[in-house]
């Protein structure tokens, strides 16, 4: 089975790199806008325990990251899929907080396609 990966982030310029560095890499990609948007896709019958990794902006409309974190965290098929959290959050007080919520890593923008790529196959192997 093929896992996807889903990108979160209201930025489209942060959402089309992210895709165009993880599809180079390999990878099937989904995007959503919102963590909103996010949950929909994930609790969709048709891609429902398809995704192997989530990775979320912090500061977004609708539904913020640690929010969408929690939610995540909820669901059954996805409660121990790797969530990198890909935003320019830098605090150690943030950080925190999304770890106590359910990040697996963290990576600060901006960001580059060796960075990203590398931090996704080190959450990926842990």
């Amino acid at each position: 089975m093929e896992r996807k990966i889903l990108i979160v982030d209201d930025s489209r310029t942060v959402r089309a790199s992210a895709e165009y560095v993880l599809t180079k890499a390999g990878y099937s990609v989904l995007l959503a806008c919102t963590g909103v948007e996010a949950l929909e896709i994930l609790q969709s019958s048709d891609i429902s325990g398809k995704i192997g990794m989530i990775i979320s902006d912090i500061n977004m409309p609708e539904m913020d990251g640690i929010t969408l974190i929690r939610e995540v965290r909820k669901l059954s098929f996805y409660k121990f899929v790797p969530i990198l959290v890909l935003t320019t959050e830098s605090q150690e007080d943030k950080k925190m907080e999304g770890k106590q919520a359910g990040a697996s890593g963290w990576l600060v923008k901006p960001f580059t396609q060796e960075q990203l790529v590398a931090r996704f196959i080190h959450e990926k192997t842990n």
